[in-house]
């Protein structure tokens, strides 16, 4: 274990250097990491009115002011789980009123992600109605670079293992009137500088931790999957690493939320999930992902759909397959025999370890069994994939869908996932 985990930080300093500060007991450092961007922050967080959130917000003013930093205002509440376009707009609002030099955002992935919607739309002048035009890949940068402006620097102190948004382009955003998430992909929102305490991770309760862990899982096996050529050669170790870690560390995490050595594994292995989709993309899982936002948490998910695109995607996939099955098999979800299975069967034989560790974690692994679902889930799904805005996660599937063809495969999938069987899934020739 020692080895793998120096060489996800190797991994982790080759990617972000002295960016990005991380590991146990390293919360104080975020003022330092602050004052080299600006003297006022504006501070975007979680936990405003309870107890829990006490102590961070404390130590978060403590940090800055020993650094030099003031606080432009008062701390302005973070956002609710899946960073909804109210919330976004909230804080756009509060960032205008306070005209800070810096933005810190100290909270999970939907906290990040708001955040950096909302620093989009305090620069540009976005209004309610209009952040439409931000999603999809480069349209904030585009338009950035129309109106002669720079977005404000942002430092993202994350509190969770699982999105990676404090490393990423990606900011997701969910319109709570449709239920339908969507996407921001843009260099532009990376924040600068980051940190990452894995010690804060204790305080995550068993579902958030196996949610966030799952998510991490999402992120590597998704891009190890889509990447092709030099893009799978830089991705390959990073995903695998990433995998490794988390399938192998999130039980230990769940049942001890003090184990401070799974807290720490499970940390790196999630952001080395944050380094592979900037070196890649995801694709099928999160697509679908993005439709039951309603009834899923996310990590949960991507955790529920990706076995079943694993079978369609395994005629193409075969030797990603046979690394992930090793991982599998070590960590005693996979049986012994499947070295000598290939194409769907070897698929089929990943699929069903991968849902062996959700049963493990208490994870569903049929839509069917999900309070609330409704085949109004799957329209729901199978039209945003038709949505140009989304086109990317096509694109980056190892077997890539146009529009014309998501009905008639994607389609298939999706019923698989609604009741298990596998037998549906078309292959695409």
């Amino acid at each position: 274990m020692r080895e793998r985990l120096t060489g996800a930080r190797e991994m982790l300093a080759q990617f972000k250097g002295r960016d990005y500060v991380y590991g146990l007991d390293c919360f104080d450092r975020l003022g330092g990491q602050v004052a080299e961007l600006g003297k006022r922050a504006s501070v975007v967080t979680s936990g405003i009115g309870k107890d829990w959130g006490r102590p961070i917000h404390e130590r978060t003013t403590s940090s800055l002011a020993a650094a030099g930093v003031a606080r432009a205002g008062d701390l302005i509440p973070g956002a609710k789980p899946n960073a909804p376009r109210e919330d976004v707009f909230r804080i756009a609002t509060a960032l205008k009123e306070q005209a800070p030099d810096v933005v810190v955002a100290v909270g999970g992935g939907s906290v990040i992600d708001a955040a950096k919607a909302a620093a989009v739309c305090w620069r540009l002048g976005g209004q309610e109605g209009d952040i439409d035009g931000y999603f999809g890949v480069g349209q904030v940068s585009e338009r950035l670079g129309a109106a002669g402006v720079r977005m404000p620097p942002l430092v993202a102190a994350q509190l969770a293992s699982g999105s990676a948004a404090h490393l990423t382009k990606y900011s997701n955003v969910t319109d709570t009137q449709t239920w339908q998430k969507k996407l921001i992909v843009d260099e532009a929102i990376v924040p600068p500088k980051a940190l990452f305490d894995y010690a804060m991770t204790a305080t995550m309760s068993k579902d958030f931790t196996s949610d966030g862990a799952l998510d991490g899982v999402a992120h590597a096996l998704e891009v190890f999957y889509g990447a092709k050529g030099d893009v799978l050669a830089k991705a390959r170790p990073v995903a695998l690493l990433a995998i490794d870690l988390i399938v192998n560390n999130v039980k230990a995490a769940c049942a001890d939320p003090d184990d401070l050595a799974a807290r720490e594994a499970l940390g790196l292995g999630t952001d080395l999930g944050g380094y592979a989709i900037m070196i890649g993309g995801t694709n099928g899982g999160h697509l679908t992902s993005f439709s039951l936002v309603d009834v899923l948490a996310h990590g949960r998910a991507c955790a529920l759909m990706n076995p079943y695109y694993t079978v369609f995607f395994a005629p193409a996939i075969e030797p990603q397959l046979r690394e992930l099955a090793g991982i599998f098999r070590q960590a005693g979800y996979l049986a012994g025999g499947g070295s000598r299975l290939k194409g769907r069967e070897l698929g089929v034989a990943v699929a069903e370890a991968m849902l062996a560790l959700s049963r493990d974690i208490g994870f569903p692994t049929t839509l069917g069994e999900v309070e609330g679902f409704s085949d109004a889930h799957i329209e729901r799904a199978l039209t945003a994939a038709k949505n140009p805005q989304l086109e990317m996660k096509l694109k980056n599937m190892p077997v890539p869908l146009s529009a014309a063809l998501i009905d008639d495969y994607m389609g298939p999938i999706l019923e698989a996932a609604k009741s298990g069987d596998f037998g549906v899934i078309r292959s695409l020739e």
